[in-house]
């Protein structure tokens, strides 16, 4: 019996050590928690003595501790040992990949963008297309990181995937036939521009990486070379990046002391503003933003600082809404905690982070165009799947691209900036479009009660 207690209370200071460790503000709260503790010891204790096979203490508070750090969003994330290495690490040498963005929504590892001239781009994966197994393993109730590793290998190696896309029709996922991958090294453009009709610019961003700045300066400054007078920056499927490369795309439009974004937690210290210092090069020109629901992160930061201080309108749909700060902190023996510790907001005041696990909140978060166009993914997707079309020959100049596929979120924006439509009247149609979508989804919603 005595020995019991003695166990019973090394657990329990173990227990409250972990505690310690994740949230030093447990102490604080140690005595309205010490019934829900105790309880877990008394969990803890009569699995270990009685569960039908022998258990691993450790493995079990382990366990625990992923409960508790996946009971607060989708992002935090206790990492063990390995995981956290990896983390540190940064990079492991050459991998093989097969090209995707990846997001976890309700519960599936999902698409948010197949990347150009990647594997996962040239064989026709989609937008929303779920990931379900790789190489027959269930990736039901793995994190994200987890999913991905199994997607990585040697550069050559082959992979096998087993994805589901949504029906436009009936809105059901459905399984499609397996695809086999062959891993490549995945170093993709990430900028793309070329001169529109009425010498407005185009710069498509396929993501905020580090090289990704400089790119956009050598796309505006070739741009304005050919005489550009407006610009038309695309961030639809940007899954975003870093936040580096936000701020620095910002200021390049925005004037000296202008908002980009700011950071709030619940500690002061968490608070941190985001400014301009200076005139961007290209304050002066006249612009547009494209987002739709792939648009995340830092491609939520740069429409949301430009919409907030006037300095472009806003074309496509909402945004994704991913926009939350972690820390990771390292633990004892090695193990580590990624926390989300503030969330990101416009310079007017709005929040960018939308919940995911309460659906009543589907209409919040996320940047509001200024002119909303719904297009269904799989058809917008299209308009992008067109920068694989082009071959690149060694030794031959690079053929010159063409764009065919129905574009009407560009089509629109053009045409605002061209003076064709003017802004306030596609406000206008598109809050009656709106106001339609919505009275026809009430009405398909009372005809099912």
């Amino acid at each position: 019996m005595k020995s019991k207690k003695l166990n019973r209370y090394a657990v329990l200071a173990a227990v409250l050590f972990f505690m310690g460790t994740l949230f030093p503000y447990a102490y604080a709260a140690a005595d309205s928690s010490l019934k829900q503790l105790r309880t877990f010891v008394d969990v803890l204790e009569f699995v270990k003595e009685n569960y039908v096979e022998k258990t691993d203490t450790d493995k079990l508070i382990a366990g625990a501790i992923k409960g508790v750090v996946n009971e607060l969003d989708d992002f935090s994330q206790y990492l063990d040992p390995r995981d956290y290495k990896d983390l540190k690490n940064d990079t492991r040498g050459d991998f093989g990949g097969l090209g995707i963005r990846l997001q976890k929504i309700d519960g599936f590892v999902t698409v948010m963008t197949p990347m150009p001239n990647t594997p996962a781009f040239k064989a026709g994966v989609m937008p929303g297309d779920r990931i379900l197994f790789v190489d027959d393993k269930d990736l039901t109730g793995l994190k994200l990181d987890e999913a991905v590793e199994l997607m990585r290998g040697p550069v050559g190696s082959k992979v096998k995937i087993t994805m589901s896309r949504k029906d436009e029709k009936s809105g059901e996922y459905k399984t499609l036939p397996d695809y086999k991958f062959k891993r490549e090294k995945i170093v993709p453009e990430v900028v793309y521009h070329r001169m529109l009709p009425g010498n407005v610019g185009y710069i498509y961003m396929v993501d905020f990486s580090g090289h990704s700045t400089e790119e956009v300066k050598k796309a505006l400054a070739d741009l304005q070379k050919q005489g550009m007078s407006s610009l038309v920056l695309d961030l639809r499927f940007n899954p975003g990046g870093l936040l580096t490369g936000a701020v620095d795309i910002s200021k390049l439009f925005l004037s000296s002391g202008q908002m980009i974004v700011y950071t709030q937690g619940r500690k002061q210290e968490y608070y941190q503003e985001f400014k301009t210092s200076f005139n961007g090069e290209y304050g002066s020109v006249p612009m547009a933003v494209l987002v739709n629901q792939g648009s995340a992160s830092a491609s939520e930061i740069v429409s949301g600082a430009l919409q907030d201080n006037k300095r472009a309108f806003v074309v496509g749909q909402r945004t994704f809404g991913k926009a939350s700060v972690q820390q990771v902190l390292p633990l004892s023996g090695g193990a580590g905690l990624r926390l989300t510790i503030a969330k990101y907001y416009t310079p007017s005041g709005r929040l960018i982070q939308r919940d995911y696990r309460d659906k009543s909140k589907a209409d919040e978060g996320g940047i509001l165009p200024d002119v909303e166009i719904i297009v269904p993914a799989e058809e917008e997707a299209k308009v992008f799947m067109q920068y694989n079309d082009i071959v690149y020959t060694p030794g031959k100049k690079t053929p010159v691209m063409e764009f065919k596929a129905k574009d009407p979120v560009l089509a629109r924006a053009v045409e605002i900036l061209t003076g064709k439509v003017t802004l306030e009247a596609a406000k206008e149609a598109s809050q009656k479009e709106a106001e339609e979508r919505k009275a026809k989804k009430e009405a398909k919603e009372t005809g099912k009660k």
